[in-house]
């Protein structure tokens, strides 16, 4: 279970089994995680994104980044215990490396 916002690994055939409609043929889970409602998937050949929204969580937005794009990452720790550390995103679209937290 993710509390304060700190992902949780989740079992890879799971994740395979569940977004088994994202994948290419033989496209393969090599690490997914869960944060709240949210969800990073790395396969052998990109990152995907799940992003639910709204208050039912119904409304699904997919993020498909081919590894080849992406140009930079961060970790960010922190000083509190409770709250861990955050994984970001860059978006290489824009001029300054803008970061934006999941």
């Amino acid at each position: 279970m993710a509390l304060f916002g700190n992902a949780h690994r989740v079992d890879n055939s799971e994740a395979q089994k569940e977004f088994a409609r994202l994948f290419g043929q033989g496209e393969q889970v090599h690490a997914a995680y869960q944060l709240v409602r949210d969800t990073f998937l790395f396969t052998d050949r990109r990152l995907i994104l799940v992003d639910k929204q709204g208050i039912t969580g119904k409304k699904t937005e997919y993020h498909s980044i081919p590894y080849r794009s992406i140009t930079h990452f961060a970790v960010e720790t922190c000083a509190d215990a409770l709250f861990g550390s955050s994984l970001g995103r860059c978006r290489p679209s824009a001029r300054r490396a803008a970061l934006s937290s999941r």
